[in-house]
């Protein structure tokens, strides 16, 4: 796929339009020329071949960027029948000089080498073993040839300074769309976790309602306000991702995750959903990185949307270890579902697993030796990754 970049230090030596500059060409190759015939009479006068002939390169330098190796050729004929014609000199290589550079910039540099090297020994050598010039001097085949030089490593240069420009736009292209994506993948866990969490909640609290509502209608009270409680959580966070979504015109978006200092409200929603939970807290309290102290509630409230779901009625106890290297944040419960071991992004026991690889930690998952499932994931303070979406 050819990718069409403009880099700000790249002179325009091939010109944007494939008529301005062939004009411009044909123009000084044509009145200069002229000027140098009336200056030079005992050159063969200019005729309809000359003027045709000086007209032939800038004519094919139309087609230049399309098909720069013929225009190079044709542009290098052009020029040798005229300067080998006996006609006097004047601007007649300019022609000749935007094919070379074309064609290399194009990426032909061996063809352009290979038509420089060929002109070198026309133009210099060619006039002399005809009997129009004398033969040149060894100061006018180096300053030539120093030239011709100059005229092949320029545009090399040029053209190297583009391509690295090309491809550094392109990484810089492409880092920023990964991130994007990256972000808009962490927005949709956010989305899953938050929705999953409370909607599961909902499930719970809505079977109970139901079951007691016929028999005990004061009964269902305490399960439709914990639903309305649920429930306006879910459109509080969702409204929230929406609102970080709406605002993310100036940069990649960023997700409003919560953090351990929400853990007691996480906990006190769950229990509301019937769920006995229990929090036990060890070691000193310390301030974590941003993206340890995110991962670690996500695992619990994973972990408790889980019970909630597949463990049936069942105490659950979390635990926080603060140590002096790492944060243990242990999970564990007494019901009798396994919860699920497939899924992707945040999605069960992966998604967890993945959290706290990301962040350098490691990750336990299993059942108890005496019922039940335990979960353990232990996060470094010096974690320098962020957790995946």
């Amino acid at each position: 796929m050819r990718t069409e970049l403009s880099p700000p230090f790249a002179p325009r030596l091939l010109g944007r339009s494939r008529v301005a500059l062939p004009l411009i060409v044909a123009f000084i190759q044509v009145m200069g020329t002229s000027f140098a015939s009336h200056a030079d009479p005992d050159r063969r006068a200019l005729d309809g071949l000359a003027f045709g002939l000086l007209l032939a390169g800038p004519a094919a330098l139309t087609l230049r960027s399309k098909y720069p190796v013929y225009v190079l050729l044709a542009t290098f004929a052009a020029t040798a029948v005229y300067d080998l014609s006996g006609y006097a000199d004047g601007p007649i290589f300019l022609s000749l000089a935007v094919a070379v550079v074309t064609t290399i910039m194009r990426g032909q540099r061996r063809v352009a080498i290979a038509v420089v090297v060929l002109g070198y020994f026309t133009f210099v050598w060619g006039e002399f073993a005809l009997g129009f010039e004398r033969a040149p001097q060894p100061a006018e085949a180096i300053a030539v040839g120093a030239w011709l030089t100059a005229l092949l490593t320029i545009p090399e240069v040029v053209r190297g300074r583009r391509q690295r420009y090309i491809e550094e736009t392109r990484s810089r292209d492409e880092e920023r769309r990964r991130r994007a994506s990256e972000e808009r993948l962490r927005i949709a866990q956010e989305l899953h976790d938050v929705l999953a969490h409370n909607i599961s909640l909902i499930n719970v609290q809505a079977s109970t309602a139901l079951h007691v509502l016929e028999e005990r209608p004061e009964g269902a009270r305490p399960a439709l306000s914990a639903i309305k409680e649920a429930s306006n959580e879910a459109l509080g966070e969702l409204r929230s991702v929406l609102d970080v979504l709406r605002a993310g015109t100036n940069g990649a978006p960023r997700s409003p995750t919560p953090t351990l200092d929400e853990l007691d409200t996480l906990i006190t929603r769950s229990r509301a959903a019937g769920l006995e939970v229990r929090k036990r807290v060890e070691g000193e309290v310390r301030t974590l990185p941003a993206a340890v102290d995110r991962a670690a509630f996500r695992i619990v409230q994973e972990s408790l949307t889980n019970v909630t779901r597949h463990a049936g009625k069942a105490t659950a106890n979390v635990t926080l270890r603060y140590g002096v290297h790492e944060l243990e944040v242990a999970i564990e419960n007494d019901g009798v579902g396994v919860p699920p071991t497939q899924g992707a992004g945040g999605n069960g026991i992966p998604g967890m697993r993945e959290r706290t690889l990301a962040l350098g930690g490691t990750f336990e998952a299993g059942p108890r030796a005496g019922g039940g499932f335990r979960i353990v994931a232990r996060f470094p303070y010096g974690q320098v990754g962020e957790a995946p979406p």
